[in-house]
């Protein structure tokens, strides 16, 4: 099995689009490697963000190789989840063969599985690929709560050795952290406002979708948090905190993929049934974007140690 240390920031990938609808293969080369060099700790494509519900199998496997072509040191996890266990089957294997390092698992949506569908779920994709592997809790998506007792259980797989939080429920969160202390187990904060808090009882990082913007504070926060200095975290925080709440203000991915758009690391455009950012939110994004670029990251946060 693939080492991975999940430590550290790991940006929830976009899937840049042309206009047609096509995937923009180019923009999503670079986008990677401007990532890369930003110093990151891995790749997540084809996750939530990467709008994975409107990619095709074939497509989802391109985006995974395309990733891995562009960069030369750094760790990619390819979102392979689904509500359908054989298809989230395929998915992991095939990400597997195409050189993926380690598999992001969203639980079965819209199914609502009982908690022993979910154990039954993971540990059928556990056994049948041997790949690192995350379980992502995301119950706002996905009508379903993975509760800690089921976590716990997953944790002592050899092969699932994280878990995304994304539950919005920092005493879950705690508590699963608090109970696989013992494990070869990594609990990562699946939202970016809740990064630092999470961070702060025991987590070891974070899959981003802020860090596709901002990846050098957020790799300052969490660095600095990790290295015992929240002080420090703490004012890169509160600097990045406008941010974290404009990400959110319609679903994601719609206001990340206008942020990059804004920042010319992309174009905006998103597949059907999603659609382009409000005007109302608008606005309140370039103002926020605006104020980050005129608050220069301090040479001190930047050398918060990794």
């Amino acid at each position: 099995m693939t080492a991975i240390d999940f430590r550290g920031v790991f940006p929830a990938m976009c899937t840049p689009f042309h206009q047609d609808g096509s995937i923009d293969f180019e923009t999503l080369r670079n986008d990677a490697q401007r990532l890369e060099s930003a110093g990151v700790d891995g790749l997540v494509p084809v996750g939530s963000t990467g709008e994975s519900a409107t990619l095709s199998h074939d497509e989802h496997i391109e985006v995974v190789e395309a990733v891995i072509d562009a960069v030369d040191d750094v760790p990619v996890i390819a979102g392979s989840g689904s509500n359908n266990t054989k298809e989230a089957l395929e998915l992991s294997q095939r990400s597997a063969e195409a050189g993926a390092d380690a598999l992001l698992l969203i639980s079965p949506y819209y199914n609502k599985p009982e908690q022993q569908g979910f154990v039954d779920h993971y540990t059928t994709l556990a056994d049948a690929v041997d790949l690192p592997q995350i379980v992502y809790n995301v119950p706002s998506r996905t009508g379903q709560n993975i509760e800690p007792d089921t976590a716990v259980e997953l944790a002592s797989h050899p092969n699932i050795r994280a878990y995304k939080a994304a539950s919005g429920d920092m005493n879950q969160i705690s508590e699963i952290i608090e109970r696989t202390r013992d494990e070869d187990f990594a609990v990562l904060s699946g939202d970016d406002g809740m990064t630092l808090p999470v961070l702060s009882v025991g987590g070891t990082g974070c899959i981003s979708v802020s860090a596709n913007i901002e990846p050098e504070r957020t790799c300052a926060m969490v660095g600095a948090a990790l290295s015992g200095d929240f002080e420090r975290a703490r004012a890169i925080h509160h600097e990045l905190g406008p941010l974290f709440r404009a990400m959110f203000v319609e679903t994601n991915p719609i206001p990340v993929k206008e942020a990059m758009r804004i920042r010319g690391y992309g174009p905006a455009y998103l597949r059907s049934p999603l659609t382009r950012l409000s005007d109302e939110h608008l606005d309140h994004l370039r103002d926020v974007l605006a104020t980050l670029e005129t608050e220069d990251l301090e040479d001190e946060y930047a050398e918060a140690e990794r």
